[in-house]
């Protein structure tokens, strides 16, 4: 009856948190346009900090509340379902992801450096505050990369913020560091009553579940003929995840790095980035690449379920 109960907050709890971020993220969106900010701009900074608040949140609930474990997995773990499963899902459903821009620019080498620098970084089994600084300093070069020359709209193009906006942002930032306490707490309470580690719920639900609106919000694109934009959408969450959620938590205390990560869960994360590199290549990603990242992604979760056992 109790993990039930522990189940039932859990995804009362994603759901909570998924719904508040959404909200942060409006409300920052129309706020930000009132100021005359590009949308590119807000694309690539609110809305891609956006996608990563949920990772963001309870990684920062999880070193404070004593299980800083969970931190690595729910980074790793999210990396690897937004390449292998969100685009993957998309890849097949749509046929084909034809991209709008050569990936090679920009995104797959900061994509690539992001996991190969996250590697070498904990395979110690720690994460320094040097480190942590590091790449804080690395997302400040991804985003000055990205924001170079842009253009501000025009002021009748500009909506107008009022009052309901503030008080969205408030209160979404108010209810993601809620829900996010609680989620910590189930996955905790879970994982003693099924003496399995907390790292592997990460792994698993906690990185699905923060995936969720990347999947709808992926599927919705490829059905509208804009299926480059899921691409876009994974990468910039995964350079966002790599950079600023191993990072921030940090600051709150020391992280724990479990050796399994290390050895299969981080490997696999960087495999998949490279495949991603690999398969745009020709600026496409086919149905049948979309079923090879599916294929890893049932490997992963079988890989996890043993693990469990």
């Amino acid at each position: 009856m109790e993990l039930l109960i522990q189940v039932g907050i859990f995804v009362v709890s994603i759901a909570a948190l998924l719904w508040a971020s959404d909200r942060f993220v409006e409300a920052a969106e129309r706020i930000g346009l009132s100021f005359g900010i590009s949308p590119f701009i807000i694309g690539v900074t609110i809305v891609a900090f956006g996608t990563s608040l949920p990772e963001l949140a309870t990684s920062i609930v999880a070193v404070l509340n004593g299980t800083p474990e969970i931190v690595i997995g729910a980074v790793v773990g999210s990396n690897i379902t937004n390449i292998a499963l969100v685009l993957g899902l998309t890849a097949v459903v749509v046929k084909n992801i034809d991209l709008e821009y050569n990936l090679w620019h920009i995104d797959i080498p900061f994509l690539w450096g992001s996991a190969f620098l996250l590697y070498f970084a904990v395979s110690d089994g720690n994460l320094s505050l040097y480190e942590a600084f590091l790449f804080l300093v690395g997302i400040c070069i991804f985003l000055a990369y990205s924001l170079k020359d842009q253009e501000k709209p025009d002021k009748e193009d500009r909506p107008t913020a009022n009052w309901k906006d503030y008080v969205l942002l408030i209160a979404g930032g108010a209810i993601v560091s809620l829900s996010a306490t609680f989620v910590i707490s189930a996955i905790t309470t879970i994982a003693v009553i099924l003496n399995i580690a907390p790292t592997v719920i990460a792994l698993s639900a906690v990185a699905i579940g923060t995936s969720l609106p990347e999947v709808a919000v992926s599927l919705a694109a490829a059905r509208k003929g804009k299926a480059s934009i899921a691409v876009g959408n994974a990468i910039g969450s995964n350079v966002f995840n790599t950079f600023i959620v191993m990072s921030i938590p940090r600051f709150f205390g020391e992280l724990v790095i479990p050796q399994d990560v290390i050895d299969i869960y981080l490997p696999l994360m960087i495999v998949m980035t490279i495949l991603l590199g690999v398969m745009s290549n020709n600026r496409k990603i086919t149905r049948w690449e979309g079923m090879v990242l599916l294929l890893f992604f049932a490997w992963y979760f079988g890989v996890l379920f043993e693990n469990a056992g």
